[in-house]
């Protein structure tokens, strides 16, 4: 059973923009935090973004600070991430992730418990 979905990825140029977007089962999105992560080919799955439960506080990694947020709709039970002025180093499989019963986010994949299947994102230079 599907529990975590992404869609929105794509290709785009470099400066240009996207928003992609993770729907979750209501029972879940409501009592997790939520991450976004990434792993480009030949690469380790990187941080991106988190945002805590109640979507109060959000962090970012260096590489992302400034130009991609994340957001969430609890009536839509969907998890956002924007992202604008996109480099080829952005170029990923983007893949959002569940911290289970849990109101603080986390830049740690371990942490989390539910992932979905990923997105392509590819930023053309």
């Amino acid at each position: 059973q599907v529990q975590l979905a992404e869609s929105g990825g794509g290709l785009v140029q470099a400066g240009g923009s996207l928003t992609l977007s993770c729907t979750a089962s209501q029972r879940i999105f409501s009592s997790s935090s939520m991450g976004w992560f990434r792993q480009a080919p030949g690469k380790e799955r990187d941080f991106v973004a988190a945002i805590t439960r109640s979507g109060g506080s959000t962090r970012y990694s260096s590489s992302v600070r400034g130009r991609f947020t994340i957001s969430k709709d609890n009536a839509k039970s969907t998890l956002y991430l924007q992202m604008n002025s996109l480099k080829s180093e952005d170029t990923a499989v983007y893949y959002c992730a569940a911290r289970a019963d849990s109101m603080y986010h986390s830049a740690t994949a371990d942490d989390y418990d539910y992932w979905g299947q990923g997105t392509q994102v590819t930023v053309s230079s």
